[in-house]
């Protein structure tokens, strides 16, 4: 997550999970437009500025004026937006930001039409996900940034595991390759949350293998404690306890694959079927909590926190809300395996707008914000830095997890997609499909032959 807008908002209770949209007008000197690397190119083009044209003195490029539009308004975010933003300006006094910071929703309504119009903002946040950034990038509102990720490294700030969030295809067909259109600040990742005093209550140890974790889970049951706690009312977080269990059984470059929606995987294979098998033994073994399904996922994290449950399979974005009434108790690892593989991605990235006159001073802002010092400014305002994670200086317990999980699962490139990234109908597919597989009204068999069906159909039109 991206995915839908509305499980984007859904999925992180402090809102928007970290992704948000982005619009705005933009101010500049015709001197700026005329320099070298600040021609837009046309709507629907994969032109950019060659090597020798993009310049990254910021200093140099005269009297500019940026329209930065974001979505960071809440808590840390906010702040160390608005910290990066002072901090952007006191070293570039000839750089103005103007930013517009509105509510995802609002952002979200605008964008487009703001991307269309002759005025658009410099740069933008856009959400990732096919029905915002993909099209975008069709419709050649979009600059695409190769030359500036070769000019300021950003291919060795970012992992590939990373990068491919912010990638397509210069028509916007292909999700997770191609051409660079944006850089996010923070990331996210989903893993297992756990209760450390019940789980040394039980005589266990944090389960470093499936099996050891599987074992927890059935001395969990057996002691009269709920296993894993879950509130699937609202369908998409079963998604996300799928793909926990599916990076134990399928290949990561087959979820990738089917995460992005490419060509050459299927859904009904024998990997697939194993992993839905396993979601069905664990709910005939009692693995969940009663009424699971109908209980919202706000409500199964807030008992989860409660002492409710010595496993929750969830995202870094729970961890801040829990650690305040778990404290030490509160603990987060990776799914548990020989490779580190799990469920992840981005917040939402930001992006030069095709028609912006200032390429080269957005470009700059963009790395500002981004580069190791901006990791260390969003690590004291609480956030998760997406590049150089596992160099931070966090206090131990669960940031410290979540921070050494994002450092070693993208390092490893085993973070792989959130699977309603597939289609622009993917969201709504899945979550139904395991709703009704958690409930026993369908099959292994007929759950996968539903994705199956919604995952080709698109694949076959979008050659």
């Amino acid at each position: 997550m991206i995915a839908s807008t509305s499980e984007l908002q859904k999925r992180n209770p402090r809102g928007a999970r970290v992704r948000a949209v982005l619009a705005a007008g933009v101010v500049a000197l015709a001197a700026a437009a005329c320099a070298p690397g600040s021609s837009a190119p046309p709507a629907g083009s994969s032109a950019q500025p060659s090597g020798s044209a993009v310049r990254t003195d910021a200093a140099a490029l005269g009297d500019v004026t940026l329209t930065i539009w974001d979505q960071e308004v809440r808590g840390g975010q906010a702040a160390q937006m608005k910290q990066l933003n002072a901090a952007f300006e006191a070293k570039y006094p000839n750089i103005e930001l103007k930013r517009v910071s509105r509510s995802f929703d609002d952002l979200n309504t605008t964008l487009r039409l703001a991307l269309s119009g002759n005025e658009p903002p410099d740069v933008v946040q856009a959400n990732n996900g096919r029905p915002q950034m993909g099209a975008y990038v069709k419709a050649g509102y979009l600059r695409p940034l190769n030359a500036y990720a070769d000019a300021y490294g950003w291919k060795e700030r970012y992992p590939q595991s990373v990068l491919q969030y912010v990638s397509y295809s210069a028509d916007g067909k292909i999700f997770g390759e191609g051409n660079v259109y944006g850089l996010p600040q923070v990331g996210e990742v989903v893993g297992i949350l756990y209760n450390a005093a019940k789980l040394t209550k039980l005589g266990l140890r944090p389960p470093t293998t499936w099996e050891e974790f599987e074992v927890a889970l059935a001395k969990a049951k057996a002691a009269g404690e709920v296993p894993i706690q879950l509130g699937n009312l609202d369908k998409w977080p079963g998604v996300h306890v799928f793909g926990t269990v599916q990076g134990r059984h399928v290949p990561a470059d087959q979820i990738t694959t089917l995460g992005f929606g490419r060509k050459g995987a299927s859904w009904t294979t024998p990997d697939n079927a194993e992993a839905a098998q396993q979601l069905v033994d664990w709910v005939d073994k009692g693995y969940f909590n009663q009424g699971f399904n109908g209980q919202g996922y706000d409500a199964a994290w807030q008992a989860f926190g409660k002492g409710e449950g010595v496993f929750l399979i969830g995202g870094t974005w729970l961890i801040a809300d829990l650690e305040k009434v778990m404290h030490e108790d509160l603990r987060f690892l990776l799914p548990p395996g020989a490779t580190p593989l799990a469920t992840g991605g981005t917040g939402l990235p930001f992006a030069i707008t095709a028609k912006s006159p200032n390429p080269d001073a957005a470009a700059a802002y963009i790395d500002f914000i981004t580069d190791a010092d901006a990791m260390k400014v969003l690590t004291a305002n609480g956030l998760l830095p997406i590049a150089d994670t596992d160099r931070q200086s966090v206090k131990a317990g669960s940031q410290q997890d979540m921070f050494t999980a994002f450092g070693t699962v993208t390092k490893k490139d085993g973070l792989v997609p959130y699977l309603d990234y597939a289609t622009p109908t993917f969201a709504d597919t899945l979550g139904a499909a395991v709703q009704d597989l958690l409930a026993k009204k369908s099959t292994p068999q007929e759950f996968l032959a539903t994705l199956e069906k919604d995952y080709k159909t698109f694949v076959e039109s979008n050659e």
